[in-house]
C-alpha cells in the first residue's frame, strides 16, 4: 500500500501518541504528549521490540543514566525501562532489519516518584514491515552503515586496532591489503559497516555473473575494492567498463591503474576505457541487462573501501527496462565521449541533460546526466525548486556544501533563515570534519577528533575510521523537501550540487517524487543528525568537566523537567510535532 511506510499507535487511553516511519534498514518513532503537557514527575519513554516472528519483546539500552548509576557495574540498568530516553523520538536500527513481517514496538511513558521509584503509564503498540525492498520490484533505497567511529562498532568489532586489520591504510593499497593478523569477525564486520547498500550492489553483479545472457556497463570513479573488481573480471567479454582518469586515480600507483589492467586481462582492451570528462568521471553507476535481469546502482557509493565501509553513502537500485534504457543511454554518450573542457556541448553528448522519465509503475523517479549544456544546467532549476516550493521541511545531506557557492547554497540558506521552516543538514568538511546545522539553523562544526566519542565509561575509545585518516566521513548527496506532504521529493545520485557537478563532470541526478522513498531519506538523515548532535554535546560536557546523565524530575524550585525546552522553543516545538502528528 502506498502508505504503509507510516503506522499510527491506536491505544486511545495512552497519555501520548506514537507514530513510526519505515526506514530502509532502520525506522524512527516519533511521540508526542496527547492533552496539554506532561506531568513533572514524567522522566522518558521505555522502547521495546519483537521481531517477526518472535514470541518476546527485548528493551532498547540506553548508555545514558540517572545520576548516581554506574552502568559499568549495573549494566542491566541501561535498558530503556530502567533508563528511558528523554526525546520525543528515537531512530532505531534493528538487529536484523531483513525479516519479512511485522517489527511490533511498544513504548511505554515512565514516571519517578519522590522516592525515586519509576513507574510506567499505559503502552502504545504498533507494528510496522521494514521490507528489504521500499518498493519491491521498482526502487530500493539502501545505506551504508558510516558509523565506524561510534559505541556499536567497538562493541561488536573492537577499536582501532580493528580498523587496522580491516581497511587498508591507503585507497593504493586497496587490492593489495592483506591484514595481519586478519580481524577475527572480518565478514562479520564488513555486513555490519556495508549495510544493505554493500550487499545490493554485489547482489546484483552476483546476478549478473549467473545470467549469462547478461551484458553489464559499470562506470566507477573510485574503483579499488576487490570484491567488486573481481566480480568484473568474471564477467569477462560481458562487460565494458569505464574508469576515472583525473589525477588522484591515473598517477602511479593508483588502484584504478591496476583495476584496469586487470579487467583489461579479462574483458579486452577494447572493453575499457579511462575518462575524466572536463575534471572528473564522478558517476557510481551499473546497468545490467539480461533475459532474467534489468537492474541499475546509482547514487553516491563508490566501489571502494572507503565508500563501502567508513563513509555515510546511499545507492539506489532500479528494476525495469525503461531504468536500463535510460542509464544505458547516458552510458552510451559516455563511451563515445572525448573529454573536453565544459558542458555537454564540449564532449559530444547529445539528449542525456533532458529529466527522463524512468517508467517506474508506482513511483515518479526521473533522471539525469551530466555534463549538462548550458541551456539545460540543473543547478539553478534545483536552488529554485528549494526557496520557491519548500512548505514544512528541509533534510539535506551534501558532501561538499562548504565549498560549493551560487544559487543552491544560497537556496539553503534562504530556506534555513524561514522560521517556517524544519531543516536539518550535514555538511562534510575534509580539513575542519563535518558542518552540523541544527533545528535552531545555526551551524556546529565539529573538528575530527570531535568526531570520535572519549568520554569515560560506559562508553569506549572509538576507531577515526580508515586506519588514522579522517578523510570524508559523510558522502551523501541528498536534499529531501517536505517528506510529510504529497509533493514529497528528494534529489539524489552522484552529483554533488555544485557548478562543476553541473557542467564538467560525469555525474548522475534522481527527482524521485514519491513519500515512501522522501521517508526514507528523512530517517537517514535523522540518524546522522543525532549521532553527530550528541558529540556536540558529549565535547561540551568534556569540556566543562561534566558528566551526560538523564535529568530527575524537579525536586527544588526553579528547576524544570527534562522536556520543558520542548515545549516553549520554537524549533524544538516544531520538531516535536513533525515526526508526530497523525
Amino acid at each position: 500500500m502506498a502508505n504503509d511506510h507510516v503506522v499510527l499507535g491506536k491505544n486511545a487511553n495512552a497519555l501520548f501518541s506514537l507514530k513510526l516511519f519505515r526506514g530502509d534498514g532502520m525506522l524512527l518513532l516519533g511521540m508526542n504528549w496527547k492533552v496539554g503537557t506532561p506531568s513533572d514527575d514524567f522522566v522518558g519513554f521505555s522502547i521495546e521490540y519483537k521481531e517477526p516472528g518472535g514470541d518476546r519483546f527485548f528493551a532498547l539500552s540506553n548508555r545514558i543514566a540517572f545520576p548516581g548509576v554506574d552502568l559499568t557495574k549495573t549494566p542491566n540498568e541501561a535498558s530503556s525501562l530502567r533508563s528511558p530516553f528523554q526525546k520525543f523520538r528515537w531512530v532505531h536500527f534493528p538487529f536484523h532489519p531483513e525479516l519479512p513481517g511485522e517489527y511490533t514496538y511498544k513504548v511505554k511513558p515512565v514516571f519517578m516518584d519522590a522516592a525515586g521509584q519509576l513507574s510506567y503509564g499505559e503502552a502504545q503498540t504498533a507494528g510496522i514491515e521494514l521490507r528489504r525492498e521500499t518498493w519491491p520490484g521498482e526502487l530500493n533505497v539502501t545505506f551504508t552503515r558510516g558509523f565506524v567511529s561510534s559505541q556499536a562498532f567497538v562493541r561488536k568489532f573492537g577499536g582501532q586496532a580493528a580498523m587496522k586489520s580491516l581497511i587498508p591504510k591507503s585507497a593504493k593499497d586497496g587490492l593489495t591489503f592483506d591484514p595481519k593478523p586478519p580481524h577475527p569477525t572480518a565478514k562479520e564486520a564488513y555486513d555490519w559497516m556495508g549495510f544493505e547498500a554493500r550487499n545490493a550492489i554485489l547482489e546484483v553483479l552476483d546476478d549478473a555473473i549467473k545470467d549469462k545472457t547478461a551484458k553489464v556497463r559499470f562506470v566507477g570513479y573510485d574503483l579499488n575494492l576487490p570484491e567488486i573488481v573481481d566480480r568484473l573480471k568474471q564477467l569477462k567479454k560481458r562487460v565494458r567498463v569505464i574508469i576515472d582518469s583525473s589525477s588522484e586515480h591515473f598517477d602511479a600507483g593508483a588502484a584504478e591503474n591496476t583495476a584496469a589492467d586487470e579487467i583489461v586481462l579479462s574483458a579486452g582492451a577494447k572493453n575499457v576505457k579511462r575518462q575524466k570528462m572536463g575534471a572528473l568521471q564522478h558517476n557510481k553507476m551499473i546497468v545490467v541487462e539480461g533475459d532474467s535481469i534489468k537492474r541499475v546502482v546509482c547514487g553516491s557509493t563508490n566501489f571502494s573501501w572507503r565508500g563501502f565501509f567508513i563513509q555515510n553513502n546511499n545507492a539506489i537500485i532500479l528494476s525495469g527496462q525503461k531504468s536500463v534504457d535510460v542509464f544505458g543511454k547516458a552510458f552510451e554518450e559516455y563511451w563515445k565521449a572525448t573529454d573536453g573542457s565544459d558542458g555537454a556541448e564540449s564532449y559530444g553528448l547529445t539528449g542525456t541533460g533532458e529529466w527522463q522519465d524512468l517508467g517506474l509503475p508506482s513511483v515518479d523517479a526521473k533522471a539525469t546526466f551530466s555534463p549538462h549544456a548550458r541551456a539545460n544546467a540543473r543547478l539553478d532549476e534545483i536552488a529554485k525548486d528549494l526557496t520557491d516550493n519548500t512548505k514544512s521541511s528541509l533534510f539535506f545531506s551534501l558532501a561538499f556544501l562548504y565549498q560549493t557557492s551560487g544559487s543552491l547554497r544560497d537556496g539553503v540558506t534562504a530556506v534555513t533563515l524561514d522560521d517556517s521552516i524544519f531543516v536539518i543538514g550535514i555538511s562534510d568538511h575534509p580539513v575542519k570534519g563535518l558542518d552540523v546545522q541544527t533545528p535552531d539553523g545555526n551551524w556546529t562544526t565539529m573538528s575530527p577528533s570531535a568526531l570520535v566519542s572519549n568520554v569515560p565509561e560506559p562508553f569506549k575509545s572509538e576507531p577515526t575510521g580508515l586506519a588514522g585518516n579522517f578523510g570524508t566521513r559523510m558522502h551523501h548527496k541528498f536534499l529531501v523537501i517536505d517528506f510529510d506532504k504529497p509533493t514529497a521529493r528528494v534529489y539524489m545520485g552522484s552529483y554533488n550540487f555544485s557548478p562543476p557537478a553541473d557542467t564538467s563532470n560525469g555525474e548522475n541526478l534522481l527527482l524521485i517524487k514519491d513519500r515512501r522513498v522522501a521517508t526514507s531519506y528523512m530517517v537517514q538523515a535523522l540518524s546522522m543528525f543525532d549521532h553527530y548532535q550528541f558529540r556536540i554535546l558529549q565535547n561540551a560536557a568534556n569540556k566543562a568537566g561534566d558528566k551526560i546523565t538523564l535529568k530527575l524530575p524537579p525536586r527544588l524550585a526553579g528547576e524544570e523537567p527534562w522536556w520543558k525546552k520542548d515545549y516553549i522553543d520554537p524549533r524544538r516545538i516544531k520538531d516535536r510535532l513533525l515526526f508526530s502528528n497523525g
